[in-house]
């Protein structure tokens, strides 16, 4: 069922030439590809929290690894 959708004259005009420069059928392809656009720009910014989220985790106990294997260093000298 077709729900109606009303549209500011500014954006019927902006979808109007974006449907032009896409080589569109119709208006609806032009909102559809920018839906499916925005899903994906959604989908990257949850996955980059999730990235951050899993380095703040791993990073404290990275850094305890890393000075295990910083015991000796060349450029200290040891007595």
């Amino acid at each position: 069922m077709a729900k109606p959708m009303m549209l500011q004259d500014e954006d019927d005009r902006t979808i109007q030439k974006l449907k032009i420069l896409m080589g569109a059928q119709t208006k609806i392809e032009v909102v559809r590809q920018a839906l499916r656009l925005l899903a994906q720009r959604i989908a990257h910014q949850k996955k980059i929290i999730q990235w951050k989220k899993a380095a703040q985790l791993a990073s404290s106990e990275s850094y305890e690894v890393l000075r295990e294997f910083q015991s000796y260093s060349r450029l200290k000298k040891h007595e």
